[in-house]
């Protein structure tokens, strides 16, 4: 699968200038535009979504708005509605990467990295990154988050104060989401089986050890409260009740199905929001580095493992060795049963996650998380059904 994409041009002053012919991209997905920037023909820098022919990613023809200091030939007279928004990302207008490049440039230049060159990698509502390479390589990478995402930077110093191999080390954090983070080398293991998962949760667990017992660093750095709430998981499911089937059922058992995980004693910590493989790189060393920690909140750390081992097959070892850690470090506590309890609530909370996202992006954005959210409810109805 591959895409078609648009590009409608703006200068830097913000003067439309037209739009250039379409062009295949190998990759589909919608946020990657590396490919995007080399085959534009033209030193462009993508700035946002404007409108595609899906209702969901991948695939197909893509439109988006692009900043250029060149005025090319042969443009077609298409246009885009530049009025401001609210919920606009700062790297979403013309100027905003500019003035976020300059950032990064004045910390590479305070570390010593001035002679690099940098790529535009990803743009969308929850990132924009670009890749710093020096002559041997990658050094660094540039990411600006939007303000829900905000607190990042400051939870990767907390994880790295506890576990500093655990993370990629920070290099600098500024205003507006922006951070320069040093470049992990490897791979990111998409696709890997239970061993490496077993491996990240093991690697995790001292860390959610740790913050279990001091929660407040958790809260002065910013990371959301997410700790169980019927009341959150219903006011999402609220416009979807009568369209999923068993949804109201679900919801309507909540209450008694959290105080339940309550009872099993499981202490709130940090949870990554988004522990699967593919946020996590190795390299040959066998190093283990967890990236993407946007997602990063105060909650129960079952959520965590639910993630990781989502798609796994047999899951079971696995299962064990987490509880059996979490039962040495919380004598008395009942792992598994809060496991087991919620399995229907971790697609709730994906679903309330989508949501949060959608409440906080603009419009044209929403194809990128919108079918999200009922996909998530629906799955928690099945993951409920499986287990009554």
């Amino acid at each position: 699968m591959s895409r078609t994409v648009t590009l409608v041009l703006v200068d830097p002053a913000g003067e439309l200038l037209g739009a250039l012919p379409p062009f295949p991209v190998g990759s589909p997905w919608w946020q990657e535009v590396a490919e995007v920037v080399a085959g534009a023909g033209v030193d462009v820098t993508v700035l946002r979504l404007l409108r595609t022919d899906r209702p969901a990613p991948p695939g197909g023809h893509v439109t988006y708005l692009a900043e250029t200091r060149e005025r090319p030939d042969g443009l077609i007279p298409l246009g885009a509605d530049l009025t401001p928004h609210a919920h606009r990302a700062p790297w979403a207008s013309p100027g905003g990467p500019a003035a976020t490049l300059a950032w990064a440039s004045g910390a590479l230049d305070r570390l010593g990295l001035a002679d690099v060159t940098v790529r535009q990698q990803r743009t969308w509502n929850l990132s924009a990154i670009w890749r710093v390479d020096g002559a041997q390589g990658p050094v660094a990478w540039i990411k600006q988050v939007p303000g829900f995402f905000a607190h990042e930077p400051a939870v990767l110093g907390l994880v790295a104060s506890v576990a500093p191999e655990l993370v990629p080390y920070v290099l600098a954090a500024g205003e507006e989401g922006r951070m320069l983070l040093a470049h992990v080398p490897g791979e990111d293991r998409y696709g890997a089986g239970p061993e490496l998962c077993a491996a990240i949760a093991e690697a995790f667990h001292p860390v959610q050890q740790h913050f279990a017992r001091h929660p407040e660093e958790l809260a002065g750095a910013g990371a959301p409260d997410r700790r169980l709430a019927a009341g959150r998981f219903a006011a999402v499911a609220a416009p979807y009740l009568g369209g999923i089937p068993g949804l109201a059922e679900l919801i309507d058992g909540l209450p008694d199905r959290l105080a339940a995980v309550a009872g099993c004693g499981l202490p709130d910590t940090l949870v990554h929001g988004d522990l699967h493989p593919g946020n996590v790189r190795t390299d040959g060393a066998d190093r283990l580095t967890i990236v993407d920690w946007g997602d990063a909140a105060i909650g129960n750390p079952a959520f965590d493992l639910l993630r990781l081992i989502d798609g796994v097959e047999a899951p079971e070892p696995l299962v064990t060795a987490w509880a059996r850690r979490w039962r040495e470090a919380v004598p008395g506590s009942d792992p598994e049963r809060a496991v087991e309890l919620l399995r229907p609530v971790a697609p709730l909370e994906s679903a309330a996650t989508y949501a949060g996202f959608l409440a906080r992006i603009e419009q044209s954005e929403w194809p990128y998380h919108a079918h999200d959210v009922p996909d998530r409810l629906a799955a928690a109805v099945a993951a409920w059904k499986v287990a009554a």
